[in-house]
C-alpha cells in the first residue's frame, strides 16, 4: 500500500495588510526569531521591540502599501504562493496532498500543520521554497516545523527538502524565464541574493574557522556545502555557464542588509553604483534566492537600485522576474517532491 503523503510548502511570509499595526506585528514575529537576529535574547527583545519595530514599522508600512498596490490589494508573495499551490495540486493530486504556509504571518505554520495532523498522513514532506539553505530561512522553517510536530502524540515519517540550488530542473526554469531577455543587449549581469550577516555563515564551519577560509566563491566542497555564501556563488556559476556568460560579464552580490554588523559582500547597492560610475549603461539583474517576486525584488531592485543606477550614469536596469506561479515552476516543484516520496 502506498503511503498517504502530505507536503507542506513554506515561504517567508507577509503582513496581513499594509496597515502599520499589521506590518509591526509581522516585523516583530520575523525579527524576534533567534535564527534571524542571533544575539542575546534580552538584547534581541530590546533591539527589535524597543528600536527596530517602532522606527521601521511606519517606514516599512509605506513600502508595503506600494507593494500591495502593485499586487492589486494583496501581497504578491502570497498571491504567487496561492497560485502555485493550485497548480501543484492539479499536477500532483494523485500522488500527494499539498498545503501552503508562511513562516511568519498567515497562513501560519501552526494552523496548516494542525490541519495536516488531522489528515493522519503516513509521511509529511517539508519543502521550504529557498533554493539555497540558510539558517535564517530554511533552518528556521525546519526548526519551527519540528517544534510543532514534536508535540503530536502520533508523529508520522518526516522528510525535509533542504536546498535545491543545483537541481537542473530549477536552473532550467530560471533560464527559461531569462530567455525573454537578450543577454547581448546588457553591459553587465548582476546576480543579487538576499544577504545575511557574516557571522551566520561563519557558524556553519564546525572547526571554528571563518567562511573566508573556505574558498566559498570558488567551489563547493564537503566543508562548505551548507554555507549560504558558497551555494549562492555556486548558483551563479551554474546559471552563468548555462547562459554562456564570460566571467567579466557578471557579478554576484548580496542585498537587504540590516544594521551595522558586517554582512556578506559585495553589497548590491554599492556594486550598482560602482558599475554605473564605471560606465555600465545597461544592466540585467537576476534574484536567484527568491522564487517569488516580493518587496526585495519588486521595490528594492526594480525601484531603489534602479534609481541608484540612473543617478550615477546608468541608462537602463531590468529585473528578470522570479519563477512565481509559472506552470514550468509548478511542474518542477512536483518533480522535486516526487524524488522524496
Amino acid at each position: 500500500m502506498s503511503k498517504k503523503t502530505g507536503v507542506l510548502i513554506v515561504n517567508l511570509g507577509t503582513p496581513d495588510s499594509p496597515a502599520t499595526s499589521d506590518v509591526k506585528r509581522y516585523l516583530s514575529e520575523f525579527l524576534n526569531d533567534p535564527r534571524v537576529i542571533d544575539i542575546n535574547p534580552i538584547g534581541r527583545k530590546v533591539l527589535v521591540n524597543g528600536i527596530i519595530v517602532p522606527t521601521r514599522g511606519p517606514k516599512s508600512a509605506k513600502e508595503y502599501k506600494k507593494l500591495f498596490k502593485i499586487g492589486n490589494g494583496a501581497s504578491p508573495l502570497l498571491t504567487y504562493g496561492k497560485n502555485l499551490l493550485k497548480l501543484v495540486r492539479e499536477i500532483g493530486h494523485k500522488q500527494f496532498d499539498v498545503e501552503l504556509a508562511m513562516r511568519y504571518g498567515n497562513p501560519s505554520m501552526n494552523s496548516i500543520l494542525e490541519k495536516m495532523r488531522l489528515a493522519n498522513y503516513d509521511q509529511i514532506i517539508i519543502f521550504p521554497l529557498y533554493p539555497q539553505y540558510a539558517s535564517a530561512t530554511t533552518g528556521s522553517i525546519i526548526e519551527k516545523a519540528f517544534k510543532i510536530i514534536s508535540k503530536w502524540w502520533v508523529i508520522p515519517e518526516i522528510k525535509v527538502i533542504g536546498q535545491f540550488y543545483d537541481d537542473y530542473r530549477y536552473l532550467d526554469c530560471v533560464k527559461k524565464v531569462a530567455s525573454s531577455f537578450d543577454m547581448s543587449e546588457y553591459d553587465h549581469i548582476l546576480f543579487s541574493y538576499h544577504g545575511v550577516p557574516e557571522r551566520h555563515v561563519n557558524k556553519v564551519y564546525l572547526d571554528g574557522t571563518p567562511c573566508k577560509d573556505h574558498h566559498c566563491d570558488q567551489e563547493i566542497n564537503n566543508e562548505n556545502k551548507m554555507c549560504y555564501k558558497a551555494t549562492c556563488y555556486a548558483t551563479t556559476a551554474h546559471l552563468s555557464k548555462m547562459l554562456d556568460l564570460s566571467e567579466d560579464k557578471f557579478t554576484t552580490t548580496f542585498q537587504s542588509r540590516l544594521g551595522r554588523d558586517p554582512w556578506l559582500e559585495p553589497y548590491t547597492d554599492q556594486t550598482v553604483e560602482h558599475l554605473a560610475k564605471k560606465g555600465v549603461k545597461k544592466m540585467l539583474v537576476f534574484s536567484p534566492a527568491f522564487v517569488a517576486d516580493c518587496l526585495e525584488t519588486i521595490l528594492e531592485i526594480s525601484e531603489e537600485n534602479q534609481e541608484i543606477f540612473l543617478e550615477n550614469g546608468g541608462e537602463r536596469l531590468d529585473l528578470v522576474p522570479a519563477l512565481n506561479d509559472s506552470e514550468d515552476w509548478a511542474k518542477c516543484v512536483v518533480k522535486i517532491i516526487q524524488d522524496y516520496i
